[in-house]
């Protein structure tokens, strides 16, 4: 016999609901849960003496609405913090031209500033053509209603494979071409230079000597130094360590150097933007390696040789071979 339950809403005394208990019982005399999976439940509700039978949909019919409402919900937390996160980055018209590239401030930076911006055109082209591959495969090749089993299997398409061996090969021989043509460009030392800054980089600071006018500037972890530099010249650099190895960096000139030990590395760069530009160490070189910042401000060339006079006023004439 069913059981019988008091009808939460029932108002008469002969309005009940009677619910079909069809689970077998368990040998303890318990309901066995288990036995009503792949079952359809029903319920029937007595009104005024009349069954009437309904049948409950199955649970993951029941569950399908829900299951798209939450996979809305979070493709649109996901387009929202995406669109926190670009607005929160707050990123200038530069920076987007230049992919994440500061502004170049060098002539010899709109080299490095161009091969990127080409490595990436490169890579966007590349990037496309495949998704666009990947899409005409998946409507093209997709399964059709009338259509049973697999679909024919082929194990090898030479032309496909030649194809996908080459194209690579062809891509990375062209970055490396482009890659050396811009070194050898950027590393170039000439003859036709204006004037020389020896930089020596030492634990945990740096000095620049300004060798034809016998002056210097040095710093230490607490006071960076600053390197001044007269705009649309060109200037060699001649990189010394006399203890570790450290690493001389413009970031806005898109270059660095290693120092060495032992070795001077040289390299030209001619700065065509006045202004105050940032500077650091980039090879970890010890404890205080974050300390090691200076800064590189561009002038006129009226503006250089004032502060050349003023250095030397200051009794900072000469060469230092250290600022320890």
């Amino acid at each position: 016999m069913p059981q019988t339950y008091p009808h939460p809403f029932a108002v008469g005394e002969h309005q009940t609901a009677l619910v079909s208990q069809r689970q077998p019982k368990s040998p303890w005399g318990l309901g066995n849960p288990l036995c009503i999976v792949g079952e359809t439940r029903e319920r029937r509700h007595v009104v005024n003496s009349e069954v009437t039978d309904t049948a409950q949909p199955p649970h993951s019919a029941r569950a399908a609405g829900p299951r798209r409402s939450s996979r809305r919900r979070r493709l649109a937390g996901v387009g929202l913090a995406a669109l926190v996160l670009v607005g929160a980055s707050a990123c200038s018209a530069n920076e987007v031209l230049f992919l994440g590239m500061p502004e170049p401030a060098s002539e010899q930076a709109d080299i490095v500033a161009s091969f990127w911006e080409g490595s990436w055109i490169a890579a966007w082209a590349v990037g496309i053509f495949t998704w666009g591959l990947m899409i005409w495969a998946f409507i093209v090749y997709r399964r059709r209603k009338d259509e049973q089993g697999f679909p024919e299997q082929t194990r090898y398409n030479v032309p496909i494979e030649a194809l996908y061996t080459f194209v690579p090969l062809v891509m990375v021989m062209g970055i490396f071409f482009f890659a050396a043509r811009d070194q050898h460009e950027l590393t170039k030392l000439t003859d036709d230079y204006d004037r020389t800054v020896q930089v020596v980089g030492f634990r945990w600071s740096w000095t620049f000597n300004y060798v034809e006018e016998d002056a210097y500037e040095v710093g230490t972890p607490e006071d960076f130094p600053t390197l001044w530099l007269p705009v649309d010249e060109t200037v060699r650099f001649e990189l010394t360590s006399p203890d570790v190895v450290h690493s001389f960096w413009v970031p806005d000139w898109l270059f660095k150097l290693d120092v060495i030990p032992g070795q001077q590395n040289e390299f030209e760069v001619t700065p065509n933007k006045e202004g105050v530009y940032a500077g650091k160490c980039a090879e970890l070189c010890g404890v205080d390696h974050s300390q090691m910042l200076f800064n590189v401000k561009v002038v006129s060339a009226a503006e250089f040789d004032a502060h050349i006079a003023e250095l030397k006023a200051a009794g900072q004439s000469g060469q230092l071979e250290t600022g320890r």
